[in-house]
């Protein structure tokens, strides 16, 4: 038995938009590891996924009865237009339907395509497994993102900076257009082919636009909103991309393309994950702004479309919007039910201190569910250098607490839905790697899985993984190179 494939609706707009392209098979391809989450998602059970009858299919061994595409596209990378971009090692497999909903499955390393730029269109198995792990550990704290089905590993040599192993990641997304599929087509001038895709996307994905009066433009608010709303989450949980180019954003508003995430040990608003990002650019706090320049590119894209007085009116929503959405998110991680006009300035007073104390972000909010208005909080204050200041700090809070008559026991619970006991930190993900890589063996990435995927929960077995990190696991930088 296998997994049954449609083609994609995608694929029915034609070869303007993407490229009909084939598997290249990995020497002894093999599973590595499935989500039973995202399958059944899809509403499939992990014996028929792990089938040998789906790894030939997904390997190019068996071949489709229809064609995999690559998408083209185009983007602003590091804040420079590139017109010669494109899925140079994905392809959209087909798609599948559960509960009403298609998702599409897509390959990544599945081979050389007419966008590879020369390159091989292979993905290494380290990058594998981190986009594998990470796509779900996002989904496990609530946060919008395509999904990883599973993990193929295999014995091809792939060659980068040295000889890695080839694998792949099935991906999977109700839609992998990205803002620069719209941007290829306006930057080509092919308005007939931009609006037919601005068209796709509401039919498909944003139906209750249709009904508005400019349907364009209650789209791009639609994707404004959505984008304010995953990075003010994003921030939330400590969370940097490392490459936010406009064509590693989703039209859905999904955590996109992974590649140098990394998310916070200590608490600094400079963290840079990427150690091409030289400047700067997509670093932790940089991250709100950033979204607000890829939806400008998005609006620039759509301006055919949508009438210039619409353009400035949905732009000026987005700081609105995720100022609003990250001081909900932090007054749930702080046990707050009201909402005050201070709010904001204590959260800031305490994200200072952290960050001059060199805090770690994670353990201290998760710590921070157990704070007792009657004692001083010992072990939080003995997490910081300057302990007067915490304790001007939670003078503040416990006032702040009382004033809503918060009770510890029920803001406790409460706030451990909000505070993570566990994230994929780098070094986790290098060390599951390594077993990987130097073993053949799969067992960590499992383990990450299993606890990542519910990662407000004890799992006191794993009680490791939300430890403080050890000396070389911190600040580690991430290399695009996959």
């Amino acid at each position: 038995m296998s997994l049954h494939l449609s083609p994609s609706r995608f694929a029915a707009l034609g070869k303007t938009y993407y490229s009909p392209v084939r598997i290249l098979p990995l020497r002894a391809a093999r599973w590595a590891a499935i989500s039973p989450s995202t399958a059944a998602l899809l509403g499939l059970d992990t014996q028929t996924l792990a089938s040998e009858a789906t790894l030939q299919l997904c390997n190019g061994i068996t071949p489709a009865p229809f064609p995999s595409v690559a998408m083209v596209y185009s983007g602003h990378q590091f804040g420079s237009y590139n017109p010669q971009l494109g899925d140079g090692r994905a392809m959209l497999l087909g798609e599948t339907s559960n509960a009403g909903i298609a998702y599409e499955i897509q390959l990544k390393g599945a081979g050389p395509t007419p966008y590879s730029r020369q390159g091989d269109g292979r993905a290494v198995l380290r990058s594998s497994i981190r986009e594998f792990l990470c796509s779900e550990a996002m989904n496990g704290l609530g946060i919008p993102t395509t999904r990883a089905l599973a993990l193929i590993t295999s014995n091809e040599p792939v060659y980068r900076e040295q000889v890695e192993t080839g694998a792949m990641v099935l991906r999977v997304s109700p839609s992998h257009i990205r803002f620069g599929s719209f941007e290829y087509f306006f930057y080509t001038q092919q308005q007939d082919a931009l609006q037919a895709l601005a068209d796709f996307v509401i039919d498909h994905h944003y139906p209750e636009c249709r009904e508005e009066k400019n349907p364009y433009a209650a789209f791009l608010q639609q994707v404004v909103t959505r984008t304010a709303k995953l990075i003010a989450h994003w921030q939330s949980v400590g969370f940097a991309h490392g490459v936010m180019n406009t064509d590693n954003m989703s039209i859905l508003g999904e955590t996109f393309d992974y590649g140098p995430f990394g998310f916070l040990d200590e608490y600094n608003p400079h963290f840079i994950c990427n150690h091409s990002d030289h400047t700067g650019r997509y670093a932790f706090a940089q991250q709100p702004s950033i979204g607000l320049w890829n939806c400008n590119a998005l609006a620039h894209a759509l301006s055919p479309l949508v009438p210039v007085e619409y353009l400035h009116e949905i732009l000026s929503s987005y700081q609105p919007a995720i100022e609003k959405h990250y001081l909900q998110l932090m007054r749930g991680k702080l046990g707050l039910e009201t909402v005050q006009g201070d709010d904001a300035a204590l959260l800031g007073q305490l994200l200072d201190l952290m960050h001059k104390n060199h805090i770690d972000y994670t353990i201290f909010f998760r710590m921070l569910c157990d704070f007792s208005t009657s004692t001083n909080n010992p072990s939080l204050r003995d997490l910081f250098a300057d302990r007067d200041a915490f304790d001007q700090w939670q003078h503040q809070y416990k006032a702040r607490l009382a004033a809503e008559n918060s009770i510890d026991t029920e803001r406790s619970q409460r706030m451990k839905t909000f505070n993570p006991k566990f994230v994929l930190r780098n070094y986790l993900a290098q060390q599951a790697i390594d077993i990987a890589q130097n073993q053949k063996d799969f067992s960590e990435v499992e383990n990450l899985l299993h606890v990542l995927q519910s990662p407000f929960e004890e799992h006191p077995e794993f009680d490791r993984y939300a430890d403080f990190p050890p000396d070389w696991g911190k600040h580690l930088e991430i290399s695009c190179s996959s």
